[in-house]
């Protein structure tokens, strides 16, 4: 990496905090951003992160402070006014248009009193192709995945011009040959003289692209060095305040294991197909085994999981078979599916996993009204907040409030601890999760961890899709490989290696 010594600074914050209901998120931070400067700001879910780059997107205001841009101290009162003086912010959850096209979505705050569709479509494709993205600009967003979306957010603040752009977890969705193309997008943004603040957590990529790093912890800034002067293990210690062991994901053995012999076929997929996503896709589920389905975007594993608890539809003609305990099924809505006690916890928790503007207990308490129990009972305030107390405790899910705090305002993992809890409140016996630790602090990720390892034990069938490797390695007993909609691999977890997964993927 480049050296930071003698450039420009081109952001500075002076004691910056932000109060909500008598708790700070931040206090007294100070941080400040050189021309040309990849810095990764990186901490615990609620260590105030996000707070402090959506102050200087103009989200936000600062409750007390400064922001200097060019040494010009600024306040912006909302987003389009940071964007005008060259700040962009791509949101870890996107904030597209799902019904306007990629290209209109990618213009959207800089359009002309007349736009021609072909000449925006056009723009867009030009943009798209130079970092290597596979989107279609005519396309909805609403037609677009996860990790889509995050190359669409990440082209736009690209169509901007931005001076100074602000990524959260930019690379959450994105598989490996995508984030190496996203990588050298972020170098030759270096070149041209625009700054960038990188929030991850994953540690290893702020090793590997940030010139400097600074660590915030319960909202206060704890560290800002040079990257040649951090390690992983420092960067635990400074995040959480104690040593970690070096690694969240370790292959721990289960009891499970133990009876391999009694596991019971729950789930059975046979040649399903959907259109051009999914191909005669077939594998096997089992009772007390996590089942791992890895693949590149657009490999068909996120659709099949959509099309087993019936919010995708398979093919009417030759779509094939899906088997629940022996008994053929094929749900029209996915209320079916959870009846028979099938829940998906979604990779995209803003749009389909909760209720932003509803506190915790009723997002936990209407997951549990969803169930055959839950709809022969008139509703029960304090029953609602004894299943989301359970919740809340189980989970560890952190609130000023839980009884009043809305979801939309909890940190990223908070909110996935409770889209999982919303599910899990349901008593499945077959539960999948898509990237269920999208997102999620370090402190959380072996919680999750050890959440799914707990399912498994208590014999309920267990699905894991995800785009994190070792993630598919530490957690799961069997692991598929999804490729152009069709499993065409499958592992042991004693067999399994990242080369082989990533090799059966591409090839």
């Amino acid at each position: 990496m480049s050296s930071t010594a003698n450039k420009q600074t081109i952001v500075k914050i002076i004691n910056g905090s932000k109060i909500y209901q008598g708790v700070s998120a931040i206090k007294d931070v100070d941080f400040d951003l050189f021309e040309g400067e990849v810095h990764a700001l990186i901490g615990e879910n609620g260590a105030g992160k996000s707070t402090l780059c959506k102050s200087l997107s103009g989200a936000i205001e600062l409750t007390s402070g400064q922001i200097l841009f060019d040494n010009v101290q600024r306040s912006f009162k909302n987003p389009a006014e940071a964007l005008k003086v060259g700040i962009a912010m791509v949101y870890q959850e996107t904030s597209l248009v799902p019904t306007m096209t990629v290209a209109q979505n990618i213009e959207l705050g800089r359009e002309k009193f007349y736009n021609r569709l072909s000449r925006l479509a056009i723009k867009a494709q030009q943009i798209l192709q130079s970092m290597k993205f596979d989107v279609e600009p005519s396309h909805l967003v609403a037609m677009l995945g996860a990790g889509q979306k995050q190359m669409v957010e990440i082209a736009r603040a690209i169509g901007h011009n931005a001076r100074v752009i602000i990524f959260d977890e930019p690379t959450a969705m994105l598989t490996p040959e995508e984030k190496v193309h996203f990588f050298e997008l972020i170098e030759s943004l270096k070149r041209k003289g625009i700054s960038i603040i990188f929030i991850s957590h994953m540690l290893e990529e702020a090793l590997a692209i940030a010139d400097r790093i600074t660590v915030l912890r319960d909202g206060q800034k704890i560290i800002t060095d040079d990257v040649k002067a951090m390690t992983r293990e420092s960067l635990v210690q400074h995040m959480v305040g104690r040593d970690l062991s070096q690694t969240h994901y370790v292959k721990r053995e289960r009891k499970t294991r133990e009876n391999q012999k009694k596991k019971k076929k729950v789930l059975v997929v046979e040649n399903v197909t959907k259109g051009k996503m999914v191909k005669n896709m077939s594998f096997s589920v089992y009772s007390g085994e996590v089942t791992g389905i890895s693949g590149l975007i657009g490999s068909g594993r996120t659709e099949i999981a959509q099309i087993i608890v019936g919010a995708e539809k398979r093919d009417v003609i030759h779509g094939g078979m899906i088997y629940l305990n022996g008994r053929p099924v094929r749900y029209r809505v996915p209320k079916q599916a959870i009846d028979d006690g099938i829940v998906y916890v979604t990779e995209d928790r803003k749009t389909n996993g909760f209720f932003g503007t509803m506190n915790i207990n009723d997002n936990i308490y209407l997951g549990w009204l969803a169930t055959r129990m839950g709809r022969q009972f008139l509703i029960s305030k304090k029953y609602r907040d004894e299943i989301g107390k359970k919740w809340v405790d189980r989970m560890n899910i952190r609130a000023l409030n839980p009884k009043k705090a809305k979801v939309i305002e909890l940190s990223g993992g908070n909110q996935q601890k409770v889209t999982i809890s919303k599910s899990l409140v349901q008593k499945p016996s077959l539960v999948i999760f898509d990237e269920p630790t999208r997102g999620v602090d370090v402190n959380a990720i072996p919680e999750i961890h050890d959440l799914i390892f707990s399912l498994a034990e208590e014999d309920i069938a267990v699905v894991v899709i995800s785009s994190y490797l070792p993630e598919i390695l530490s957690t799961c007993d069997r692991i598929l490989v999804a490729r152009k909609g069709r499993i065409v691999e499958e592992f042991s977890s004693e067999d399994a290696t990242e080369k082989k997964i990533m090799y059966a993927a591409i090839h």
